[in-house]
């Protein structure tokens, strides 16, 4: 009876137990000799033990069972140790360390995982067995001694340059730690373009072949190339002298063109209006447009008015009467006998027709002459194609306004 009810409070307890946990899971690269039941502790306290241990790939999955009051953050980390030299292995579970400020961020509940980057293992004491069998059987005891005395050897006597050089690579390495972003950007710009040469591999090795017939040309020509550049510089060497020699001329010449071309400059925009008439010489450019075929269009009128003509001299002489000259004494000349010259006969001239009537304007009227008649026009001009036609007659045709040519 006291069997049965001892039975029945461990299956209560356990019973209650099992409420009273949640199941956290944890991703080793390797879990040595860890077995389930092993246990898992915090801070060196059992909280829980392993329930299963599984392999997912080349990872070992480790399913634990943790007491409720366990209060971890979500980012805790799982380490597999060992309780002594030759003890059980365990999980040991703590906040992250060093990481201030991430310790409280979040609780660590059932069904978690902690990931490969926040756990590990410690080593085991066959490893380092191992490698303490390794170092006293002479695998690198030796060695050692012999890297020393090198070392030695090498600094004795320079320990004023070993030491300025060791200044010299803090000084460096110092400096490729100040400057540890712009490297990595270059190693990321370095890994893009290759990325990029990556992806146009054919068109580079296409570019390649292309290239090969070309530098098969330069390859045979090398030898016409060294003498093009020696050539070169021999022709170099003799322009020097070239210069050297005309250079009080060349500086004369630019002397002498100084006159020319401040001239040039004075005439300014007179100089192209020269050259352009001087193209069309006799005639004005404009006079291109009136030449047709074999002849020139031309409309000329003529103020002949005698009145206006006057008028305009009086006014470019100022109105002003012409001054009066002086008189010079001429000297007296001897008289000389002239020969008596018997008559000649005059022959009588007839006297010159004139016409009855004269234009008006041409002449100012004068006493014993007829009235005149309005202007003169010395031709009819076409009004379409402005070609003029000459007068046909002499001076009283003209005069009365003949018929035309």
């Amino acid at each position: 009876m006291r069997r049965a009810l001892v039975l029945l409070l461990l299956l209560l307890t356990g019973c209650e137990a099992t409420q009273r946990s949640y199941s956290v899971t944890a991703e080793f690269t390797d879990v040595l000799d860890l077995v389930p039941m092993a246990a898992v502790k915090v801070n060196d306290v059992t909280v829980g033990s392993v329930e299963e241990i599984t392999l997912r790939g080349f990872v070992a999955v480790v399913r634990m069972k943790l007491s409720e009051g366990v209060d971890l953050p979500d980012n805790a980390t799982a380490a597999i140790r060992q309780s002594s030299l030759l003890g059980e292995k365990f999980v040991a579970l703590a906040a992250p360390a060093g990481q201030a400020g991430q310790a409280g961020q979040g609780k660590l509940g059932n069904g978690d995982l902690i990931g490969l980057d926040r756990t590990r293992q410690g080593a085991e004491v066959e490893e380092v067995l191992a490698a303490l069998g390794l170092l006293l059987n002479g695998g690198g005891l030796a060695q050692l001694k012999t890297i020393n005395q090198e070392v030695v050897k090498a600094l004795t006597g320079r320990e004023g340059d070993a030491k300025g050089a060791l200044h010299e690579l803090d000084r460096f390495i110092t400096g490729l730690d100040a400057q540890k972003a712009e490297i990595v950007k270059t190693i990321e710009a370095l890994d893009r373009l290759a990325a990029g040469l990556a992806t146009q591999t054919e068109v580079i090795g296409n570019a390649l072949d292309a290239l090969a017939p070309g530098l098969t040309v330069l390859a045979q020509q090398r030898e016409q190339l060294t003498d093009a550049l020696v050539a070169l510089r021999d022709l170099s060497e003799v322009g020097v002298r070239v210069i050297d020699a005309s250079a009080k001329d060349t500086v004369a010449s630019l002397k002498a063109l100084q006159p020319i071309l401040d001239n040039l400059v004075a005439a300014g925009d007179a100089l192209p209006k020269g050259i352009d008439f001087a193209l069309t010489f006799p005639f004005p450019p404009n006079a291109q447009k009136a030449i047709t075929g074999d002849f020139v269009r031309l409309h000329a009128t003529l103020d002949l008015d005698a009145a206006s003509i006057l008028a305009n001299l009086m006014a470019s002489a100022g109105g002003a009467p012409l001054p009066a000259l002086p008189q010079l004494p001429l000297p007296q000349l001897p008289t000389l006998p002239l020969p008596s010259l018997p008559p000649l006969p005059l022959p009588s001239l007839p006297p010159l027709p004139l016409p009855t009537v004269l234009p008006s304007g041409l002449l100012p009227s004068l006493p014993g002459l007829p009235p005149i008649l309005p202007g003169v026009r010395l031709g009819r001009s076409d009004p379409m194609t402005g070609e003029v036609a000459g007068m046909r007659g002499g001076l009283s045709a003209l005069l009365i306004g003949g018929e035309p040519a």
